[in-house]
């Protein structure tokens, strides 16, 4: 069947391991010996800089966002009529590419949590709860500087989004946002914990304004 193909050509573009190619080639290290060993943007922030970790977050949606866009090589997809099952098969693309980002067969099945590559999904799906998602993912960024938390808060608007503010009525991607957010959460335990206890590194952005807080703090 043709969309058993796609299915594993969408799994082989996730499993492109941006971050771990671009350790290697431009660093000469493993990003996953460093930091909290994913092979993902935020450890990629920690570790090589924001400058190396903008460019896998953008190539990392990049791959979610062409893997799920795999369906108009079908003309059966692309047909109006045909909505409910675009979305469906659009969903089983962008989730073949998330697994192949987070078990990538080109990196030892050793790959990063997928929060990329799955917003690059979201965006090809639905693009105005993408932007929404995204507004959610900068304001906590904003105000915390935690990654982590701004990609659970982000998945778990992305559910609230589907089921009660955009109401879609396609059940498969109802099912799915909750499923999103269970799993973005699920997978983030480490760094829920860290925050907990103060130790989760925070991206390198913003410092002038942390330089101001601190220095009115030093004043009073």
């Amino acid at each position: 069947m043709p969309e058993a193909l796609l299915i594993i050509l969408a799994y082989m573009i996730g499993s492109i391991p941006t971050a771990v190619w671009i350790s290697k080639h431009f660093f000469g290290i493993d990003i996953r010996d460093y930091g909290s060993g994913n092979a993902g943007a935020t450890n990629t922030y920690r570790v090589l800089g924001s400058k190396w970790g903008t460019i896998v977050m953008i190539v990392d949606m990049l791959k979610g966002v062409i893997a799920t866009s795999l369906y108009i090589t079908l003309p059966y997809y692309t047909v109006l009529s045909h909505e409910v099952d675009r979305t469906n098969m659009m969903i089983g693309l962008g989730l073949a590419a998330v697994l192949g980002h987070i078990f990538p067969i080109w990196a030892n099945f050793k790959g990063g949590k997928g929060v990329a590559t799955l917003f690059g999904m979201i965006l090809a799906i639905q693009p105005i709860v993408a932007a929404s998602c995204v507004g959610v993912f900068l304001i906590v960024l904003y105000l915390t500087r935690f990654v982590s938390l701004s990609s659970i808060l982000s998945s778990v608007a992305f559910a609230v989004f589907i089921l009660f503010i955009f109401n879609d009525d396609v059940q498969l991607y109802r099912i799915f946002s909750v499923a999103v957010a269970l799993m973005v959460i699920l997978t983030h335990q480490k760094n829920i914990n860290r925050i907990i206890k103060g130790t989760e590194s925070k991206v390198p952005i913003l410092k002038h304004r942390d330089r101001r807080r601190q220095k009115r703090r030093e004043e009073l």
